[in-house]
């Protein structure tokens, strides 16, 4: 199994575009890319802690591939826009793509590159090596499923 981390708005559409991949062993919303340690949903919506809610996805490489995932990403949301994704905004909300290795750090930077030539606007995704990934809050893990909801 490997571990690849998203942000791309808020987590809880993202966990479920990914949730729905076959390959995909399993999925948790949390936190990550900042310095305050132990956050919570209140922390890092106050957007003192340089966290954002991201997707941590444990997939297998057998049954789906990395760039097969990141296709998904660039597909889920607009990564053109800086800090925000429709209506939540804040840092939190960052396009980002965080890397577990140097295989997905040259993955990720390509194919943000294929994406851009495509693209009259910048593409404003960051790609940063991973950290520490928080796990959210339980009521937060699959929100939406619990919900019989497919989209925030």
């Amino acid at each position: 199994m490997e571990k690849a981390t998203f942000a791309a708005g808020c987590f809880w559409g993202i966990e479920t575009a990914f949730a729905g991949i076959d390959g995909v062993e399993s999925t948790t919303v949390g936190y990550t890319g900042g310095w305050f340690k132990d956050p919570t949903y209140e922390d890092v919506c106050s957007e003192g802690t340089d966290h954002a809610e991201a997707v941590e996805v444990t997939f297998d490489p057998d049954k789906v591939d990395y760039e097969a995932l990141l296709d998904l990403f660039w597909k889920i949301h607009d990564p053109t826009q800086l800090n925000r994704q429709g209506l939540d905004y804040g840092t939190q909300y960052r396009s980002a793509v965080f890397y577990h290795s140097d295989e997905q750090k040259e993955a990720a930077i390509a194919s943000k590159e294929a994406r851009q030539e495509k693209k009259s606007k910048k593409i404003v995704t960051e790609i940063t090596e991973a950290s520490h990934f928080y796990r959210a809050e339980e009521y937060h893990q699959k929100y939406l499923k619990k919900r019989g909801q497919s989209a925030c």
